[in-house]
């Protein structure tokens, strides 16, 4: 696994490692650039890969030999890639480039999945199939398509097996700041001990399909076993919420009042207001659904900024 330190990478490597407990012959290799957190470490065989660095990742793949690969490493703040542009590209093509072109020299046609980002269909209020036009509008969004139609060549023209994903959005422990529910509850956790009790916002209407990240890898898992290659599938709830009610539900859970303050800079239209996702070809091939409800979601992510040790 590539980005196995990562948000929905770690999570991803506990679902593997718990459904791997006592199956023999499973073996769970994690990538990552730097060393693991502690509660990760014992959990799979870690090795530090650069994937930029295109010869290591080829020597790597070739010994290694993988059964399955799942590629979560990339870029995934569509802000920030309007700053540097490059990172996204870098991030999110390169490396992807890097990992199915050394399995296709080390002639290994093991399954890979690719999860990708809804953020590349064109705007619209409905919810979005995997048959509905893709407009890229953002860099990250561009990134994004570039790494799935790698994808799909790979397969294609390479034989490699190869499914992708368009991820809505999904949030839940160890989600990184600059997201709007790990900001809203980090801020709520640093108000609870002793910061000013006051959450300025800017537009709340905008709408998003969000699941628990811990649902969003058990799709992952799902799909590496029952997944046609070559085929696209949305991975979303299917519900629209507009994020004032994700912030209303994260302040209801505060234990002490907290006030909501407007704040004319930071009302800025969305480029896309509403991003809502049909998961049926997922439902059907997988029997997936989300498991976890949207208050456990909020509960949870709450107390992880909570026992965090630097929130203020």
């Amino acid at each position: 696994m590539t980005g196995a330190s990562g948000f929905a990478g770690s999570h991803l490597l506990e679902h593997l490692d718990t459904a791997a407990s006592g199956v023999s012959g499973t073996d769970l290799v994690a990538w990552s650039r730097s060393a693991p957190p502690p509660e990760l470490a014992g959990r799979a065989t870690w090795q530090l890969i650069d994937l930029l660095d295109r010869n290591r990742v080829r020597d790597a793949i070739r010994e290694l030999q993988p059964s399955a690969v799942y590629h979560c490493a990339g870029a995934a703040h569509v802000a920030s890639s309007w700053t540097d542009t490059a990172m996204p590209l870098a991030s999110n093509v390169l490396t992807t480039h890097h990992v199915l072109d050394a399995l296709r020299r080390a002639g290994n046609r093991c399954r890979v999945l690719i999860p990708g980002s809804a953020t590349i269909y064109r705007p619209a209020t409905t919810p979005r199939t995997e048959a509905d036009p893709v407009a890229p509008t953002s860099p990250y969004a561009v990134s994004k398509f570039a790494q799935e139609q790698l994808g799909l060549r790979a397969c294609t023209e390479d034989g490699l097996d190869v499914i992708l994903t368009r991820s809505f959005n999904h949030t839940g422990p160890r989600q990184s700041l600059g997201f709007f529910a790990p900001d809203m509850a980090r801020q709520i956790a640093a108000i609870e001990r002793g910061a000013e009790p006051v959450i300025r916002v800017g537009n709340l209407d905008t709408e998003r399909d969000l699941t628990d990240v811990r649902d969003t890898v058990r799709a992952y898992a799902l799909l590496m076993q029952h997944a046609v290659p070559g085929t696209v599938y949305n991975v979303a709830s299917g519900i629209s919420r507009p994020m004032r009610v994700v912030l209303e539900g994260l302040v209801d859970r505060a234990r002490i009042p907290v006030r909501l303050d407007v704040d004319p800079d930071r009302l800025r239209p969305s480029d896309v207001p509403v991003l809502v996702g049909d998961a049926t070809r997922l439902r059907n091939a997988t029997g997936w659904a989300p498991a976890i409800p949207f208050d456990r979601m909020l509960d949870d992510l709450l107390d992880y900024w909570r026992g965090a040790p630097d929130v203020l």
